[in-house]
């Protein structure tokens, strides 16, 4: 299993637009991406995401931790 990295918000979403999620809505800090019938919320803060945030996330869209840091790298 990959290491991930530090990330801020604007890089997990780039990687999960990647992905092919779109951009629904925003509520406060928080915003919405869906693809198919999957919502993800990305808290979006100027500071990195904790790991375990990030990990939540990546599993709640369905991914490897391998295939979103190879999105990452794109």
């Amino acid at each position: 299993m990959s290491i991930l990295p530090a990330l801020k918000p604007k890089q997990v979403i780039s990687a999960l637009e990647k992905a092919g999620f779109k951009f629904a809505r925003q509520k406060g800090s928080h915003k919405i991406y869906k693809k198919d019938n999957t919502l993800l919320t990305i808290p979006f803060h100027n500071k990195d995401l904790k790991r375990g945030t990030l990990v939540h996330i990546i599993k709640q869209a369905g991914l490897s931790i391998e295939e979103f840091i190879d999105l990452l790298r794109k």
